[in-house]
């Protein structure tokens, strides 16, 4: 294990066992919260850090891309766009302005894709898009922000017919003659962006990780490969980032909820999460 690998981790248990001990106290370590009437205002527990005024506009905001949700693999639609909102974007928000010199805002958004200030955020996220139906005006906005050097990570969608949809759905923005999906290698610059990441973890939902007493596969054998996916543009760059079997955006919001899976998950979690943020913020 490389230097740099070793000071994150030991700099990771530190910050984040303090910060989960603080949340624990809020939510209790444990079991998957019951559901609750999601407040977009409320922070849950995660701490506040001020923004020069002067630089207001100058800092990272993480993008949350709200979406129309159909018949998907199976559930039926609704807001599928939300799941794990709102402590996975303040958690990863957070960590990332700890762990890095970047400055970050405090406050992530939640953009449509016809919305103009999208193109104001290089940045942008989707996940459960199994369940995802782009509208014909959401269609050429996405493909100018990507072609016009935005950055897209699409996270937490399991199995074969999930991968599908979403691939016949992105095929409307970026046809696959034009530009094909490729699995991303390991050798790749992104998973050394600034931690040595070795593979890509399967992360899987709390509920499920306690329900199966370890288990990381949500759809069993139709999932028991994590797949990292890119599209690239013309010069190689990613555009599109797709994580298929495995739900980072579990290992950032549920770092409160149980000691154990805040122990397994979290430091690979972050480690990719911030090598792709990094990645997507410098290419």
């Amino acid at each position: 294990m490389k230097r740099k690998t070793r000071i994150f981790l030991a700099v990771l248990a530190i910050v984040c066992v303090v910060g989960a001990i603080v949340f624990a106290q809020q939510r209790g370590f444990g079991g998957r919260r019951g559901r609750r009437q999601i407040d977009l205002t409320e922070r849950n527990g995660v701490p506040e850090w001020d923004v020069d005024p002067a630089f207001k506009k100058d800092v990272f905001t993480f993008v949350r891309i709200k979406y129309s949700s159909g018949s998907g693999y199976g559930r039926w639609g609704g807001d599928k766009w939300l799941t794990d909102f709102p402590d996975s974007d303040l958690n990863f928000s957070y960590r990332l302005q700890q762990l890095t010199s970047m400055k970050v805002n405090p406050m992530p958004v939640r953009v449509k894709l016809t919305d103009k200030e999208m193109f104001d955020y290089p940045f942008i996220y989707m996940l459960e898009v199994a369940t995802l139906v782009f509208e014909d005006e959401e269609i050429e906005p996405l493909r100018r922000h990507l072609s016009n050097g935005g950055f897209l990570m699409v996270d937490d969608f399991w199995g074969e017919r999930a991968w599908d949809i979403w691939a016949g759905e992105l095929a409307k923005a970026l046809p696959s003659a034009q530009y094909p999906i490729v699995d991303l290698p390991i050798e790749h610059e992104l998973f050394h962006a600034l931690y040595d990441v070795k593979d890509a973890p399967q992360i899987p939902s709390l509920g499920f990780w306690l329900g199966t007493g370890g288990g990381t596969s949500e759809r069993l054998m139709d999932s028991r490969v994590v797949h990292v996916r890119a599209v690239l543009d013309d010069h190689q760059r990613i555009m599109v980032l797709m994580t298929h079997n495995t739900d980072f955006g579990d290992a950032f919001e549920r770092e409160g909820d149980s000691r154990a899976y805040f122990e397994r998950f979290a430091g690979a979690g972050y480690a990719f999460g911030v090598n792709t943020l990094l990645y997507g913020m410098t290419h």
